[in-house]
């Protein structure tokens, strides 16, 4: 319905009530206060999760190149291992390698050896490794003696030590000297020849005088 004012008067406004602003005043800086600290924790949670989930994928990574490195060590201690086992098959194959090769030389070593000495003649060789034990048997003491020294003399051993000299009770009818010598096979190196002494020339035989007879007197 509409009204119409004929006395032309204005019509008076309605007066506002003033609002008390004093109370509201502290909800609005505590609402702020809260606010803010939820901010703060929020970012605060935030990164401290961002450092939790980077220490976590961290570990995870450390914890691969733990596995990775732990199997690298195997597979290196079994290298090891083989390379051990390589290594003394190695040398087990060129000492075998070296005893055949030189177990010819050595009998002719031997064999010359003995040969420049009267009356010496042996009864065992032992050889293990480089290392040789000589028994035999001499009808004298300078036999054997010679007999060390013309193993000296061929450059092919060393560290000759007599173990036993000693005169053979056994057989009484005949003089004789047994014997027991160690020694190191120390061969020359490839290309120089072992000095062997020169042999001694065997003598001529001497020819019996021819016997003068006395003539006989004629009486």
């Amino acid at each position: 319905m509409i009204r119409i004012n004929l006395l032309g008067q204005a019509k008076p406004k309605a007066s506002r009530r003033p609002v008390d602003t004093g109370a509201a005043l502290p909800l609005l800086f505590v609402g702020a206060g809260v606010l803010f600290g939820a901010l703060i924790l929020g970012y605060l949670y935030y990164s401290w999760q961002r450092q939790l989930n980077d220490e976590n994928t961290r570990i995870k990574t450390l914890q691969a190149q733990k596995t990775d490195l732990e199997q690298v060590k195997q597979q290196v201690e079994a290298f090891e291992k083989q390379k051990t086992v390589l290594q003394q098959r190695v040398s087990t194959i060129e000492q075998l390698q070296r005893d055949r090769t030189g177990g010819q030389e050595l009998l002719d070593e031997i064999a010359s050896t003995v040969a420049r000495t009267e009356n010496l003649w042996l009864t065992s060789m032992i050889r293990k490794g480089n290392n040789l034990t000589l028994d035999g048997a001499s009808a004298s003491v300078n036999g054997v003696a010679n007999f060390i020294t013309a193993l000296k003399r061929s450059g092919y051993f060393s560290k000759i030590e007599i173990k036993e000299s000693k005169q053979d009770e056994k057989n009484t009818a005949v003089q004789t000297f047994v014997f027991e010598v160690y020694a190191e096979i120390t061969p020359p190196a490839a290309g120089v020849a072992a000095p062997h002494p020169q042999a001694k020339p065997a003598s001529a035989p001497t020819q019996p005088a021819p016997k003068t007879g006395t003539p006989a007197k004629v009486g």
